[in-house]
């Protein structure tokens, strides 16, 4: 009676054992700096905001709302692609809206997915990407995520990755998780790598579910690629992206799926069965924000570059040097050498308990995070300072 197996396939949380440390210390009354969660920090634009209310004041949009996503909304997704990579979507059969992107993801592998089916996730990998298979009843297969100094993917050694997952893996893998700039480890790749990619999935016959959450937050002249970028990709492939990090709505819970028509459709379909689709002004108000003036964004992505560049400076100078990265809300820092010993599990529990910094310990994220720790970038300039000085306490105890 209290077996249950599909929760049970679920490991404890281990970000639960940092995050239960940080709010002990809070109702102590101490001050934690808290880099531990992706949780956006700014207010969502004043135009989004506008909407929304705008919208709720009207009678006609408290009803039940559109599962797949009002057309509106999903004409701005398909918009939205067409302005940003000069890719068209048909919004009826080749998009849909998500209540956030992780969500959309979770829905798309329980409407495509057979119990025994075999997935290809790269380690380490937001945990999702691999538990939503086996929520969904398939095996996850992972696959050593290698890169350089400048977070860049060693894409030959990725597709080598593959090779052995394919020959080895029984069944044959169905679906390849691809997740770029990506997140831990804000690792990005080039336009040719998607290539690659939709040529090797249509070679092994895989389906490819990309993720660019993080596709706004760039820096230094780089540019998030699309998979709808290469030819044949729509055979194979779909898309998500959220408006979570780049407009900082966060708690909205708005995403979206694009791509090829079989998988939205699975996704249509399944979502027409469990929900009736978001809160029609968050939608309209998704809208605006993707059809919109996009200086917000551009401010969005500015704050997170400054305090990427005042975190490296200053936590260099505590004697934590951190490679530079191009993409995403985070910094992927491997543990000062003096600290390896602990772990990163360890080492973060005793960064919050001894210095008053939180962050994620790279474990959680997959065994090839073990050694590293996620830093997001959700405090201001002042707060990283502060924790520079914090840190250079605890490092110099070694």
């Amino acid at each position: 009676m209290n077996e249950f197996e599909r929760i049970e396939r679920l490991p404890n949380y281990i970000f639960a054992v940092v995050n239960d440390l940080k709010m002990q210390a809070r109702r102590a009354g101490e001050d934690v700096i808290d880099f531990s969660m992706g949780n956006p920090d700014g207010a969502t634009p004043k135009h989004i905001v506008d909407k929304l209310i705008e919208s709720a004041q009207k009678p006609k949009t408290h009803g039940y709302s559109v599962s797949k996503g009002i057309y509106k909304l999903r004409e701005a997704i398909t918009n939205w692609y067409a302005r940003r990579y000069n890719v068209t979507f048909d919004p009826e059969t080749e998009a849909v809206a998500t209540m956030g992107s992780k969500e959309g993801y979770v829905h798309l592998t329980q409407a495509v997915t057979n119990v025994g089916d075999v997935a290809i996730v790269p380690d380490p990998t937001y945990p999702i990407h691999s538990y939503a298979f086996m929520l969904a009843g398939a095996s996850v297969r992972k696959t050593e995520l290698i890169y350089n100094d400048k977070y860049e993917l060693d894409e030959d050694k990725f597709f080598e990755s593959l090779d052995k997952a394919m020959i080895e893996s029984v069944p044959k893998p169905k679906f390849l998780v691809v997740n770029f700039p990506h997140n831990p480890t804000t690792v990005t790749v080039t336009k040719d790598f998607y290539q690659r990619v939709v040529d090797y999935a249509k070679e092994n016959n895989l389906w490819v579910i990309s993720d660019i959450a993080y596709a706004d937050i760039t820096f230094d002249g780089y540019k998030t690629p699309s998979i709808f970028e290469a030819k044949g990709a729509r055979d194979v492939a779909v898309e998500s992206f959220t408006l979570s990090k780049s407009y900082n709505m966060a708690g909205w819970r708005v995403g979206f799926l694009v791509g090829n028509k079989t998988l939205i459709g699975a996704v249509q379909k399944y979502k027409s069965w469990i929900d009736y689709g978001m809160f029609t002004p968050i939608q309209v108000a998704a809208t605006v924000a993707l059809n919109g003036p996009q200086d917000c964004v551009k401010e969005i992505t500015d704050t997170y570059r400054k305090r990427r560049d005042v975190l490296l400076e200053s936590f260099a100078h505590a004697g934590w040097h951190i490679d530079k990265n191009k993409a995403t809300m985070f910094c992927w820092a491997k543990i000062p050498q003096k600290c390896q010993f602990m772990g990163s599990l360890e080492f973060s529990k005793r960064l919050l308990t001894e210095a008053k910094v939180a962050v994620s310990p790279g474990v959680g994220f997959g065994a090839y995070g073990e050694g590293y720790v996620r830093i997001a970038l959700i405090e201001n300039e002042k707060r990283i300072r502060q924790a520079a000085k914090n840190i250079k306490k605890f490092l110099d105890k070694f």
